[in-house]
């Protein structure tokens, strides 16, 4: 039978998918419960080592805890990578409780209020400032606890990339300082009490095209070199965004690192370092660090034909796995890899549909999906779910219990 990519990175052993080593059967009875997220320390760490394979020296791999903020996931990449990055004062302090060194945080997001800016000044912690109001209240705030805030300023760049799932860069947005705008907020902070420490600019997110990336990074590149000639200081700190993508559905090819790679290579060589030769030149990434190498487990509790059509009902649904539904950022819904995790050496032969329990048309996990023959008490393994998962559903939608997250 013919799988996923991502599908065919998890092991099997005797017809059960495995995480971790462990049967997804014996793994729901360890978990005590279904539904539940579990996470793959191996498929993280291997997936680390490959990003470190196609970069080149002289980049920090950043990991963006928004992604994924389960404290051992944390924990773990936090032997992983060189930089995290966090938009709330949960994550902020999350971050805090690894070993990763509070220089190599940084703090970004709209509307970051008072008190978790205060978290940040008081943590030593990077603020990449998102508005000019961010910044002086950045400014009262050091003055108050008499500490010098390290800062950067996101950019909303003055162009858009091609191909992202989701901008967040180019035109009108509430990410970042607009570039035209950059200049005269760099002479506002010029003679401020604040370490200003450079520009973090990030475009776009899930983008599967090389090409595209390449292209927003020489041009981000290119931004970033106009925009140093009004800085007071020397910059430190250049966060080149991420924006990789995974192949969530069935005719999406992986994305190609060797070229991106090669482009960053090229740019460190010919361009960044001849200008900054002592900053940090970071690449953030989230999703497709985590994203691959989660499943989310849920046990099918009814079997029901209606009208020629065979539903089968399990206890998840979009309250803990909104993505999957079709919800989270689709225009045209597709389904994500599915499968009978404990049925994985039986051949697809029965077109069915996976609906949870919620009472709404929308809590749909597989629409007309071909699947092993499955019944009461099988196990439905939803892929892609290590990234967006848990904490980007309503978990609270019709007061169901929370699911449960196990990281092997």
């Amino acid at each position: 039978m013919t799988l996923h990519s991502t599908v065919a990175t998890f092991d099997t052993r005797s017809g059960c998918l495995c995480v971790g080593g462990v049967p997804v059967d014996v793994l729901a009875e360890r978990v005590g419960e279904t539904p539940f997220f579990a996470y793959d320390r191996g498929l993280l760490t291997r997936r680390v080592a490959s990003l470190r394979a196609a970069l080149p020296q002289g980049i920090d791999l950043g990991y963006a805890v928004k992604a994924n903020p389960m404290p051992a996931v944390i924990h773990h990449l936090s032997g992983l990578v060189d930089h995290f990055d966090v938009a709330s004062g949960l994550e902020l302090r999350a971050a805090l409780n690894t070993t990763v060194r509070p220089g190599h945080v940084s703090f970004a997001g709209p509307g970051k209020g008072p008190a978790e800016l205060s978290q940040a000044v008081a943590a030593g912690v990077t603020v990449e400032m998102e508005s000019a109001t961010e910044a002086r209240r950045l400014i009262e705030i050091g003055e108050r606890l008499g500490i010098r805030p390290r800062a950067a300023i996101r950019v909303n760049p003055d162009f858009a990339i091609k191909s992202s799932g989701m901008r967040m860069g180019g035109g009108p947005q509430q990410f970042g300082v607009d570039a035209e705008q950059v200049p005269a907020l760099l002479k506002e902070l010029a003679d401020a009490e604040i370490d200003l420490l450079g520009f973090h600019v990030f475009v776009g997110s899930q983008n599967l095209r090389a090409d595209f990336l390449t292209e927003a990074q020489r041009q981000t590149v290119d931004l970033v070199l106009r925009l140093a000639d009004d800085m007071p200081s020397p910059v430190q700190y250049v966060n080149l965004g991420g924006g990789f993508g995974i192949p969530y559905f069935e005719k999406d090819a992986p994305l190609d690192l060797a070229p991106i790679g090669d482009c960053l290579a090229e740019l460190l060589q010919t361009k960044i370092r001849v200008k900054f030769p002592e900053a940090r030149v970071v690449v953030e990434l989230g999703r497709y660090i985590v994203g691959e190498c989660g499943v989310y487990v849920t046990r099918i509790v009814d079997r029901k034909v209606s009208r020629g059509r065979t539903f089968l009902v399990v206890d998840g649904g979009l309250h803990h796995q909104l993505a999957a539904s079709g919800n989270f950022g689709q225009v045209i819904r597709r389904n994500y890899p599915i499968a009978i995790g404990n049925r994985m050496d039986e051949e697809p032969s029965e077109v069915v549909t996976v609906v949870g329990k919620l009472c709404t048309p929308i809590d749909l996990l597989g629409d007309r999906v071909t699947l092993p023959p499955a019944d009461i008490g099988d196990l439905v393994v939803v892929f892609e779910a290590g990234a967006y998962g848990f904490t980007a559903s309503p978990t609270a939608f019709l007061s169901h219990p929370a699911p449960a997250e196990v990281l092997l």
